[in-house]
């Protein structure tokens, strides 16, 4: 990711002290943008932020510290990702408190996917992992991307599952991104990196605080269009993320379990209230009014057209910004060379995609 002056003012604001998201959404609302609010008065930024904030705004950010970040997009995996960027997750938008700037490392398409949100127990039965797995992988193949926490437990299984189907899966964690947390699942996060995606809201060097779970919790919620809890205690972190995903509007589900199980009760709890009771993958489906991808059927509308162009766009998804290969848009995708060739041969006589040297193929901006 190269240099921009603008990504730089969008650091000093995102790293000074006492600087919290929201103070930061109404500075951009009364001054328009990064610079504008770095360049304003001290008497200025006082009508918005307290005195010793508006302070810290005009003697910037730990200088070290942005460096640091941008030593870190020296590898083209990792990026920065603000509210201005016009691929910053749409769903993220329609919550209370969106975070102002994302940390990113991974597949950057992955973002406009329709996406699942997974949660359940750290300390998750034999049975809970499996249907974590199994409702991951066959949830991501019919096109939803698997979201959750990285915690061990179901946040792990649901990642496994999800990166095995066709739209992959998104950690977002509660540390900064050049941390993993847990230790253990280091070999997740290196396959979610080149597989799959990771987020946070956190600068780099952020360690692993309690207070800021919770925090990650609503953007796991925010940016799915649903929730599956699998396993969850009365008491746990899965319902504080369910009940966030219901003040978000998002559509709540659960898989029940045993009454004897300590780890049905939450799933019980959540269902009594009206959570939707979930017992295959279509019953997800059929909630989130979504066709599993290459089983659309062709439908035609007033002007003739049919569902291939929505099939394009989301070739165009697994496609990225990156020269691919067909062999690779066919693992991503779940489909056959044949089908794959035929999509790229239209998009290209759009003007929508090149072909390059090698076999490759690339999206043109």
């Amino acid at each position: 990711m190269k240099y921009t002056p603008d990504l730089e003012f969008w650091l000093h604001l995102h790293l000074i002290e006492g600087l919290g998201g929201e103070s930061l959404r109404r500075l951009l609302v009364a001054f328009g943008n990064p610079a504008a609010i770095l360049s304003a008065s001290a008497a200025a930024l006082e009508r918005i932020v307290k005195e010793s904030v508006a302070k810290r705004i005009k003697q910037g950010a730990d200088r070290d510290k942005i460096d640091a970040v941008f030593k870190w997009l020296d590898n083209p995996v990792n990026a920065v990702i603000t509210l201005a960027d016009d691929d910053y997750p749409s769903q993220l938008l329609n919550i209370p408190d969106p975070p102002p700037l994302l940390y990113f490392k991974g597949r950057r398409e992955l973002l406009q996917f329709p996406s699942l949100a997974v949660v359940g127990s750290r300390n998750a039965t034999p049975q809970g992992l499996l249907n974590a797995e199994a409702f991951s992988e066959s949830a991501s193949d019919a096109g939803l991307c698997i979201v959750s926490g990285m915690a061990l437990g179901i946040d792990t299984a649901a990642h496994h599952g999800g990166l095995r189907g066709r739209a992959a899966s998104i950690a977002v964690v509660g540390t900064g991104l050049d941390i993993v947390y847990p230790a253990k699942n280091h070999p997740l996060a290196h396959k979610l990196a080149k597989e799959g995606a990771l987020i946070s809201e956190f600068p780099l060097g952020t360690p692993a605080i309690g207070r800021n779970f919770p925090r990650r919790n609503r953007i796991i919620s925010g940016m799915s269009h649903g929730c599956l809890v699998i396993e969850a205690a009365l008491q746990s972190g899965s319902l504080i993320t369910a009940r966030q995903a219901l003040e978000q509007g998002r559509e709540v589900m659960a898989i029940p379990g045993s009454i004897h199980s300590p780890l049905s009760k939450g799933c019980h709890a959540l269902i009594k209230q009206g959570a939707k009771l979930v017992e295959n993958t279509q019953d997800i489906l059929d909630e989130l009014n979504c066709v599993p991808l290459g089983q659309r059927k062709p439908s035609q509308d007033n002007t003739g057209a049919t569902d291939a162009a929505a099939e394009n766009i989301a070739l165009l998804n697994y496609l990225g910004y990156d020269a691919v290969d067909i062999d690779t848009l066919c693992a991503r995708s779940g489909l056959t060379a044949e089908v794959v060739s035929a999509m790229l041969l239209t998009l290209e006589l759009d003007g929508q995609v090149s072909s390059l040297p090698g076999g490759c193929y690339q999206r043109i901006q």
